[in-house]
């Protein structure tokens, strides 16, 4: 299982304090690619990722903290000065979470075309995974070209996640450049919003996954939806289309402790699915169960076993006092 994306570090207020009152941060690393990396290699599938650092020892602090899963960083370019820097403020109740960006002129967002090894980082893949924002930069955008070329010769099956982040780039530029690689995909992970605004879908409710699958000929497509109401509860609920039949998960209603990375752990929940062949009902009921747990863990990565995933989705909850 192949990843290419920008690797993060993560700074996060103590609580939920905000911004203005912080004097100190919690330090972690991220990247929506290395999300769905970790939680993918703890459900037992081996995964690696390709990306840039610079070669100073932040750089290092953060591969090892990537390592510490499983995930294989041999892929990961040391070049450039700067790690993207993302803060974090918790929110809580009605107050949401607020994020700030730090990532211009990144050691990721100075790749060039022919600074990866495609050949070799897709030798063993069986699937290749990116989001949207490592199409941001030209340089990354065209370095990532080269690899979907590849992975389609070896006939790897391509999953895409829009991830679209306004502090980042603009909604025309990213609608163009998603327009262009969306060909490339077989398995497409967003929302029903991601269809209509970026793709042109004017359909709703199930017919939008199908009308999107039908326009660029996705093997898969999978909706999240979500509601929160006055109290700040989360309704939750996920969709998934195989082109012939749609399915829908259960809704559960959650409070949510993280939010950040929660689709990261629906999209490892489908992929996981996929490589492992299982029926679409139950691909969907994994990835849902998996990101509603995901809202109780703070920090990007979804600590989660397959066995307490899977008790939720069977109806049992999970942390339960063994005597």
């Amino acid at each position: 299982m192949a990843h290419f994306g920008e690797l993060l570090l993560r700074l996060d207020t103590p609580g939920h304090q905000r911004f203005v009152q912080a004097s100190s941060f919690g330090l972690t690393f991220t990247g929506g690619e290395a999300n769905v990396a970790v939680a993918l290699q703890q459900w037992g599938l081996k995964t690696s990722i390709a990306s840039a650092v610079p070669g100073n020892d932040l750089g290092e602090m953060c591969l090892n903290h990537l390592r510490r899963y499983g995930v294989n960083t041999d892929s990961v370019v040391r070049s450039g000065n700067r790690l993207g820097i993302l803060f974090v403020e918790t929110g809580a109740g009605q107050r949401g979470s607020q994020v700030i960006y730090d990532r211009d002129a990144t050691s990721f967002r100075e790749l060039e075309p022919g600074m990866i090894d495609w050949e070799a980082f897709l030798k063993n893949a069986g699937l290749f995974h990116f989001t949207g924002t490592a199409l941001v930069s030209p340089g990354t955008r065209n370095l990532l070209f080269e690899g979907l070329s590849v992975a389609k010769e070896k006939k790897i099956p391509i999953s895409f996640d829009p991830s679209y982040r306004s502090q980042l780039w603009s909604l025309d530029e990213a609608k163009k450049v998603f327009c262009e690689v969306l060909p490339s995909v077989d398995i497409f992970l967003g929302s029903e919003a991601d269809a209509s605004t970026f793709f042109g879908v004017e359909a709703s409710g199930n017919e939008a996954l199908t009308a999107l699958a039908a326009k660029y000929n996705l093997q898969w497509v999978a909706f999240t939806d979500r509601e929160i109401d006055e109290k700040g509860v989360n309704h939750y609920s996920a969709r998934l289309s195989n082109g012939a039949t749609v399915f829908k998960s259960s809704t559960y209603q959650t409070v949510s402790v993280d939010r950040i990375g929660t689709g990261d752990a629906f999209a490892a929940g489908i992929i996981r699915g996929v490589l492992n062949q299982l029926q679409p009902e139950e691909t969907l009921n994994f990835a849902t169960a998996a990101a509603v747990l995901k809202h109780t863990i703070p920090g990007d990565f979804s600590f989660l076993s397959v066995d307490e995933v899977e008790s939720l989705m069977n109806g049992q909850g999970i942390g339960k006092v063994k005597r």
